[in-house]
């Protein structure tokens, strides 16, 4: 006799797995379908090269919900979150680099070294930027309500969401008000002028969007950046010890704990829809497995237009889905070390090595390697983003050795001509030469690399254009209309098939908020 679910997850990305976790939890049969050998989706950590662990895709943990660690009691799990103590950003000649340190009296002397006028600027901006994001934070964990709706339901959403702005000062609603138009270039210029500041902290407003600091809307995207976490500390970035996969194996155990079943390799092809209802999926090898729900962690596109038949939704919705924004922009490239890079402007190992390494020298540098990617190529002076996970978290890499994440704007999907291993190569050696400008001794010490374009992490995760959020963090494709006006609540014209990936809201990183407010919403629908 076939066995039944009371709910079927497609993907275990984080977010499928923590909402198989509440499902479990509250007492219902799950079943989890993953397509590759493990779980994780783009938060995963593989042997690359023998030895060496790499958080090949997703690399820091900020915005993980402190009510999901708590309810699936992920330490027990496993669950280690190490923090990253400081942001450095080098230049290529002389000692006029730019870091921001755990300490905030450090930081405020080394901005000072830069600018008075900026140190002064800094506390203030600090302090603002807390503010609103810890008033804003709360909308992370709510159902987006829909505003042309007059349900009571709708109405009840809307008046909290008030409350939210409500709760702030006249000062700081202008400021959010600037925040959720403006580029972040502009946001940060009327604050300082030390340039080398400002393109460190605009690169936190185009991760995830295929957009320059100078464009409109990144500045809410650098806020959204802002609304991390780590025991209790707000703002602050942390690495998992074990690398992104530890968070979600830890998830995983949860999962299991509470008694749900996770498949891998087992690659689900089509939702199975009777009469308008999803009853079940079916797999690569014709298997079929019925649930009274069936929830899709998958992207938009790959729910609706690939596992769904479009001619069973509404002309509308799959219109909107069609419009729907991915535009993957971001590559990596995962180096095995023989020693760490030893930065010609702060040279020897230090606190550096154990945070955030921004190759950001400027505005104009960032929103030049923007300018290749909108003419179809990768860029040929990167922004890039660097941690070295194994000088905090030695057992990454064998003793000695370290592990070195680079993520890399810009890389985009629709490169000319398309990409192969000529164009990932060149890639690859473009961002090499880049980081050697200031750490010269980083190609003598390589002795194994991947890189990835997003034509492949497509390819190997089925992200969509390769785009790890699911969809870009734009603000027309943000809160109710994410993934599509009138669709925001993780339910979906086909009756029992829900949604909870990235793609929904509140957005990307490894939050996990889609994956458990989906949970809460199939709950309280009561069809499981």
């Amino acid at each position: 006799m076939t066995k039944t679910y009371d709910a079927i997850v497609i993907g275990a990305g984080h977010n499928g797995l923590v909402n198989a976790a509440y499902l479990a939890r509250a007492g219902k049969r799950v079943l989890v379908l993953e397509r590759r050998h493990l779980v994780g989706g783009a938060a995963v950590t593989e042997e690359i090269v023998p030895g060496f662990k790499f958080s090949v895709f997703s690399y820091v943990v900020s915005l993980l919900r402190p009510e999901i660690i708590r309810d699936l009691e992920l330490p027990k799990y496993g669950l280690e979150i190490l923090p990253l103590e400081s942001t450095f950003t080098p230049v290529v000649e002389g000692d006029a680099y730019f870091a921001a340190w755990a300490d905030h009296d450090a930081t405020r002397r080394e901005i000072y070294r830069h600018s008075p006028k900026d140190a002064d600027a800094y506390d203030h901006y600090s302090k603002l930027m807390y503010h609103i994001a810890k008033a804003v934070k709360p909308i992370l964990g709510l159902v987006p309500p829909d505003p042309t709706s007059l349900s009571p339901g709708d109405i009840r959403g809307l008046l909290k969401f008030s409350d939210i702005f409500r709760s702030l000062s006249e000062e700081h609603f202008y400021a959010l008000a600037k925040l959720m138009t403006m580029s972040s270039a502009d946001l940060l210029d009327e604050w300082f002028e030390t340039d080398i500041l400002k393109a460190t902290k605009s690169a936190s407003g185009i991760i995830g969007t295929f957009l320059g600091p100078r464009s409109p809307g990144t500045a809410y995207v650098l806020l959204h950046h802002y609304m991390g976490e780590i025991d209790g500390s707000f703002r602050a970035w942390g690495f998992a010890k074990g690398g992104t996969g530890a968070i979600s194996n830890s998830i995983a155990g949860a999962a299991r704990g509470f008694g749900a079943e996770i498949r891998c390799s087992a690659p689900v092809v089509q939702v199975i829809v009777k009469n308008g209802r999803a009853v079940g999926v079916a797999l690569e090898g014709g298997e079929e497995i019925y649930a009274k729900v069936i929830v899709s962690g998958l992207d938009p596109n790959r729910t609706f237009l690939e596992l769904c038949d479009p001619n069973q939704l509404p002309p509308d919705f799959v219109e909107d889905i069609r419009r729907y924004k991915f535009r993957g922009s971001s590559g990596k490239v995962n180096l095995a070390l023989s020693e760490l890079p030893n930065f010609t402007c702060l040279p020897g190992e230090g606190p550096l090595h154990r945070g955030s390494i921004s190759i950001s020298p400027s505005l104009d540098y960032i929103e030049r390697a923007y300018d290749d990617a909108k003419y179809g190529n990768f860029s040929r002076r990167p922004y890039i983003d660097i941690c070295i996970p194994s000088a905090i978290d030695p057992h990454m890499a064998p003793p000695g050795k370290h592990v070195m994440s680079c993520f890399v704007q810009y890389a985009p999907y629709n490169q000319q001509g398309g990409w192969d291993d000529a164009k990932r190569e060149a890639f690859g050696d473009t961002v090499v030469d880049t980081i050697a400008e200031y750490a010269p001794n980083l190609k003598s010490a390589i002795v194994g690399r991947q890189v990835l374009t997003p034509a492949d992490i497509e390819r190997i995760t089925g992200l969509t254009e390769g785009n790890i959020f699911q969809g870009e963090l734009a603000l027309h494709q943000l809160f109710f209309l994410r993934p599509a006006p009138g669709w925001a609540k993780y339910r979906t014209p086909i009756r029992n098939l829900y949604q909870c990936g990235s793609g929904t809201h509140p957005g990307g990183g490894i939050m996990g908020a889609n994956g458990r407010l989906a949970a809460l919403e199939i709950l309280k629908d009561g069809r499981v």
